[in-house]
């Protein structure tokens, strides 16, 4: 559904027609969105000389791993008979359909039909991306073209060598849009994160409850949020567009420095969402890496009865800020009827992100150059909560 334009009770006029939950390969969402690399699975789940199915923004892949151990992005379904890819056969860099052998390289080219009795006057062809992995994620460009250098996802905290990295996976039955907005939203933070139980997140970010000063710039990467609360208690996030946050996280035990998160929502299609997230920690032992290994295998959605009855018992501190975050997001419903909302003064993050997708949108529709973002060039600072009077 579109969002028309609707007036919060503060006054405050949300942009109009906006069309920002659909991202199929002929809307303009869709079209913005395969211009900036995605990441589309975990490094870890794609073993060598294995296949996988993938549903990217309602479109149908296959993601394989050569012998080499580089990473193959390829069409859903094989071009002779239409049966899915995934279940094929991969042997050195290329994948055969297990149904009648066709077989095809990492660029979608038919290179063998071991049936065919003449030589095609044409090439075939399936559908073919740029792969590249990264910090325990595989990314694909989904636009035509030449893919733009693969920098824009890239975190200075996560090539340091100083700490050591985490990759997760969620599936999220709600539209990926919800989950930018809810980004944008610093206020949510002293609501949100002390529902059901106070974590560490939620208890030294929130100051009590206090409501922010709120802060935004855009920035050559994306935007930049600045929530001012007391006693020196600044919250910086820095967001990348189309759909990255970079944040900071408490670590794995109260003694630790704060962790770097830099979090995606990357559509599957209009109603489900995909919720990738590089943990970047100080190094610990192995028994906590462990224990973050272990949280990582929390997926909210397997345990949506029970938190939207509000039991968040039993769970970690970085699960609790997921599972606060996902039912906040899911509870606007699968896909949010925005026409519905009166915004505040304290929606000036979601304004802003609007009106700055509502830009890049009109330039596609006009055949106009949409903004060239960049990659900041220096890491900013981003501070945790100051800790607790005694606390050192």
């Amino acid at each position: 559904m579109d969002s028309e334009g609707c007036v919060g009770q503060a006054g405050i006029q949300q942009p109009t027609k906006l069309h920002l939950h659909e991202t199929g390969r002929d809307t303009l969402m869709g079209r913005l969105m395969r211009r900036f690399w995605q990441p589309v699975a975990l490094a870890r789940d794609v073993e060598k000389g294995k296949a996988h199915a993938l549903r990217i923004m309602g479109e149908d892949l296959t993601l394989y791993r050569g012998e080499s151990g580089a990473p193959y992005i390829v069409g859903g379904r094989c071009a002779h008979r239409c049966t899915v890819l995934h279940t094929g056969v991969v042997r050195g860099e290329e994948i055969s359909c297990m149904y009648h052998g066709w077989r095809y390289d990492g660029e979608g080219l038919c290179t063998d039909i071991p049936a065919e009795n003449r030589p095609r006057p044409d090439p075939v062809r399936i559908a073919a991306y740029p792969a590249r992995e990264y910090a325990g994620l595989i990314f694909a460009y989904m636009g035509g073209g030449h893919p733009p250098a693969f920098d824009l996802p890239r975190k200075h905290e996560f090539e340091s060598g100083e700490r050591m990295l985490f990759a997760k996976r969620e599936y999220w039955d709600c539209n990926w849009f919800q989950q930018v907005e809810n980004s944008l939203d610093a206020v949510h933070l002293s609501f949100a994160h002390l529902w059901g139980v106070a974590g560490q997140f939620g208890a030294s970010i929130s100051a009590g409850g206090e409501i922010p000063k709120l802060e935004y710039a855009e920035t050559s990467s994306g935007l930049r949020q600045i929530a001012t609360r007391s006693n020196g208690n600044v919250r910086i996030s820095d967001w990348t567009f189309p759909n990255n946050n970079h944040i900071v996280v408490p670590g794995p035990t109260k003694q630790s420095s704060w962790g770097h998160v830099s979090v995606w929502a990357v559509p599957i299609d209009d109603a489900r969402t995909m919720r990738f997230r590089i943990y970047a920690t100080e190094p610990v032992d192995e028994a906590t890496a462990e224990r973050i290994r272990g949280d990582l295998d929390f997926e909210p959605t397997e345990h949506a009865q029970a938190l939207f009855s509000g039991d968040l018992s039993g769970l970690s501190d970085q699960s609790i800020i997921s599972a606060q975050d996902y039912v906040a997001v899911r509870g606007q419903g699968a896909i949010c009827d925005r026409a519905q909302e009166n915004l505040s003064s304290s929606d000036a993050g979601i304004i802003m992100l609007r009106k700055v997708f509502l830009r890049e949108l009109t330039a596609i529709a006009q055949s106009a150059q949409p903004k060239t973002w960049s990659r900041l060039e220096n890491a900013i600072d981003l501070p945790p909560p100051p800790a607790p009077t005694g606390v050192g």
